[in-house]
């Protein structure tokens, strides 16, 4: 069996994991009873797995947003739907596969899921543009949720995106305008919006289907105004510094919550959703599920007038010089 892609702060638990594989595989070759060696050698594991997830940086929060093997958003749909149908095409012309979407079913209800999709591999990133969707994916997904609107239908977004695509193209057919006009149109819908960070929130890409009632985040998920990278370019000219970046900020789910900019924080399992994706699945479903029962509670008027309070409510103003953290305490 392959072994999962281990990144760099997780190098401490090569060498466990290379003892419990050869026990086991000498237990298979002289039918010794090891079990109790690998159950001990487990635990150790499973514990230093737990320190070392319990005090990430947000550099390495971002290591982990970016696994490859983590959950995308076709892996969640897949998990917690009862029955799911994609739907397909902006009607302008284009069907951009980087930005998926389609109606299914949860415990009953019927709601529209979107969200960005990432590939596994490098062919399959290409194929999916690496999760940066065009103006036609936007298209497409402002589509289906004047479809949602229509049949009354609550929307669901997951998003995953290092940002909207940036290519001349993608400015040429109007990126900028394609994600203003879903900001826009996202407020005067009147259906409960959901929206989930499952892995990498990023610039406008993320707001472009981030308008919502309620914004969750699982907890080694980021969310960013721009990368750290391409931060640290821009102020310092030199992207190694991303990590310092990175820490300014503010782009972890619990400096979010801090700050009021998310509703609520999705526990991982230790090590990551990529360790155990049926866990983070049910602990979304279950989100999702406490969400929408709370949303299809309030009246339409109510609904909509919250959703507008609640994003002017963003953001804060300073008088004088401040205090030594900008944000706050």
């Amino acid at each position: 069996m392959a072994r999962r892609a281990l990144l760099e702060f997780e190098k401490p638990l090569v060498e466990l994991e290379d003892q419990i594989e050869q026990i086991r595989q000498l237990a298979r070759d002289s039918e010794v009873d090891v079990s109790q060696q690998i159950l001990q050698l487990e635990t150790l594991a499973a514990r230093r797995r737990e320190e070392i997830f319990n005090h990430l940086t947000p550099a390495q929060k971002i290591q982990v947003a970016r696994h490859p093997q983590r959950p995308s958003c076709l892996d969640y749909i897949q998990l917690i739907c009862d029955s799911w149908i994609e739907l397909h095409g902006d009607r302008c012309g284009s069907d951009d596969r980087a930005l998926v979407g389609g109606i299914g079913r949860i415990a009953g209800q019927s709601v529209v899921m979107l969200g960005h999709q990432k590939g596994r591999d490098t062919k399959e990133n290409v194929a999916r543009n690496f999760g940066m969707a065009s103006p036609g994916g936007y298209r497409k997904a402002l589509r289906l949720m004047e479809h949602a609107d229509r049949f009354r239908l609550p929307i669901l977004t997951f998003i995953d995106t290092p940002g909207a695509y940036a290519g001349v193209l993608a400015e040429e057919q109007g990126q900028g305008e394609a994600i203003a006009v879903n900001l826009r149109e996202m407020f005067r819908l009147e259906v409960p919006i959901i929206a989930t960070v499952i892995g990498e929130g990023g610039s406008g890409g993320a707001l472009g289907i981030g308008v919502a009632d309620r914004l969750l985040m699982f907890e080694h998920s980021v969310y960013t105004v721009a990368s750290p990278e391409a931060c640290a370019s821009i102020l310092w000219r030199d992207a190694a510094k991303a990590p310092v970046a990175a820490e300014a900020l503010r782009i972890t789910a619990a400096d979010l919550l801090r700050l009021g900019l998310i509703d609520a924080v999705l526990d991982e399992p230790c090590g990551g959703n990529h360790w155990a994706p049926l866990q983070a699945a049910e602990a979304l479903k279950a989100a999702l599920g406490m969400q929408l029962a709370e949303l299809l509670a309030l009246p339409v008027a109510e609904l909509v007038t919250g959703r507008y309070r609640k994003y002017r409510a963003i953001g804060r103003f300073m008088e004088g010089a401040g205090a030594d953290d900008p944000l706050g305490p």
